[in-house]
């Protein structure tokens, strides 16, 4: 009897993975709100914290389901976290888990950063934010190299996907943009489908073909200046700075979120292009304090977005740059999730999928390198971060007690 193919066999496991994977709207609902209060951390720890809440805990799917899913959100433009709960929840439950699903992972944070834009406006911040995200970001590092170790091995499957993932993390090192990256490993994914009845390529090829000249990469953007350090008039300018309407402000936030791609602050060069430089309706330090709190509030970075809107046009700002921004990301997911199953199945589309998986895997570890320069600054960071890391690793204490005792940590610091 003929031998089948291992590429038959990952299809098939797929087919029942899939067919069993079916479940509730109201269990969708449930982990996805937990997720929104929860997920802390930006993009990347968000799907650490989305593998280990459906994969390793509740097994809604397998790991190598779960990484082609990854890859297809890296496929559209949007916040890719929030594409991926999207893509999940329609996984788990169909057309309307596609809608709950979002919903309850970004609501959350919505609301959160809704009302420290109030705040902000009103009263100003405090001290104590800064020192608890001092010891929140250890441990978000911590859980972000659990997840690079757990999707390695359905990430990197050969040769081919260990020279793309290889070639894309000195890409992005070099300042190669994603997006270049992204589709230059696409090349290489339809490549080797075009070459999938003859001899595998070697990696050498897939790495030449990933040898692009490198793009000038935007100027590096400042970090989110302390909340603390706001002057009043900064605060008192927001309030003068509601100049325009509401629909006004939903188109721009449309059209930001149907081309953006990559991690928050992509978004906030976008923001600054749009709202700082062209129209002249945000300071510099609003927009950087924008991005600062999406940063340390739960769930989807692109919250910043609610917070932009309150300060351009009120409440009605608030809730016109929310839909602008993610409403792009459910229209994609609606489009693309159909077809993700026949894509994993297609013997042409399949290996596209493989090179997007393996670049999307060194576009997460680049994010690892970019956090573990800001949290060596000091030994209590690398200390968090050791314990924290040897706590996933080693037993099964959930990630949000870890986040809280590193927020308590870095508090204490200011006893």
């Amino acid at each position: 009897m003929a031998q089948q193919p291992a590429g038959d066999d990952r299809d098939v496991h797929d087919a029942i993975d899939h067919a069993a994977s079916r479940g509730t709207v109201g269990e969708v609902a449930r982990v996805f709100s937990w997720l929104g209060v929860s997920a802390f951390g930006g993009p990347a720890a968000h799907i650490a914290a989305m593998e280990d809440a459906l994969v390793t805990r509740r097994r809604w799917l397998t790991r190598e389901a779960f990484v082609d899913l990854v890859g297809a959100a890296n496929l559209i433009p949007g916040p890719n976290s929030t594409e991926l709960a999207i893509h999940l929840g329609y996984r788990r439950a169909g057309w309307p888990g596609l809608f709950v699903a979002g919903a309850c992972f970004i609501l959350p944070a919505v609301a959160i950063v809704w009302g420290l834009a109030v705040a902000y406006v009103a009263f100003g911040t405090r001290v104590e934010v800064q020192a608890m995200l001092a010891g929140v970001q250890p441990v978000v590092l911590a859980v972000v190299v659990q997840a690079l170790w757990r999707l390695r091995a359905a990430a990197l499957r050969d040769r081919v996907t260990i020279g793309i993932a290889l070639a894309v993390l000195v890409g992005v090192v070099a300042g190669v943009h994603e997006l270049v990256l992204l589709a230059a490993a696409v090349l290489v994914g339809v490549w080797r489908g075009l070459h999938r009845d003859g001899a595998p390529p070697p990696a050498t090829g897939a790495l030449g073909m990933l040898a692009l000249p490198p793009v000038p990469s935007p100027s590096p953007s400042p970090s989110p200046s302390p909340l603390l350090l706001l002057a009043p008039a900064a605060i008192a300018a927001s309030a003068s700075s509601a100049a325009l309407s509401a629909w006004v402000v939903f188109r721009h936030f449309v059209t930001i979120g149907s081309v953006l791609y990559g991690s928050g602050y992509v978004l906030l060069a976008f923001l600054r292009s749009t709202f700082v430089d062209r129209l002249h309706v945000l300071s510099e330090a609003q927009l950087l304090d924008a991005i600062a709190i999406g940063q340390v509030t739960p769930g989807p970075v692109f919250s910043a977005a609610t917070f932009v809107g309150y300060l351009l046009a009120g409440h009605a700002g608030a809730a016109a740059a929310t839909v602008g921004i993610f409403l792009p990301a459910f229209v994609g997911v609606a489009v693309t999730a159909p077809l993700v199953h026949r894509m994993r199945r297609s013997p042409r589309v399949a290996p596209v999928l493989d090179a997007v998986n393996a670049a999307s895997l060194a576009l997460l570890g680049a994010v690892v390198l970019v956090m573990a320069r800001g949290v060596g600054g000091s030994a209590l960071s690398v200390a968090i971060f050791l314990l924290a890391a040897l706590l996933l690793l080693r037993t099964r204490v959930g990630a949000g007690w870890l986040l809280l005792a590193g927020g308590l940590a870095g508090a204490a610091r200011l006893l």
